[in-house]
C-alpha cells in the first residue's frame, strides 16, 4: 500500500523589512525614464505608507476610551 506524504504547512513569515533604496547616478546621453519613474514611485508608496502608519498609530485609543 504506497504511503502519501501529507504536504509540509509553511511556517509564518515575517512581515517584510523596510527596504532601503539606493541611487548611483551615470552619466548618459538619455536617462531611462523608465527606471527613473520607478524609483520615484517606489519612494513616493514608501513615504505614503510611513505617513499613513504614523496617522494609523496617532489615532488609535485604548478600548476603554471608547464610547460607541
Amino acid at each position: 500500500m504506497p504511503t502519501h506524504k501529507q504536504p509540509r504547512r509553511r511556517r509564518a513569515t515575517r512581515p517584510r523589512q523596510e527596504r532601503h533604496i539606493l541611487v548611483y547616478g551615470v552619466q548618459r546621453d538619455k536617462p531611462d525614464l523608465r527606471k527613473l519613474s520607478r524609483a520615484v514611485i517606489a519612494m513616493a508608496q514608501a513615504e505614503a505608507e510611513r505617513d499613513a502608519q504614523r496617522q494609523h498609530e496617532t489615532n488609535r485609543r485604548p478600548r476603554g476610551d471608547r464610547h460607541d
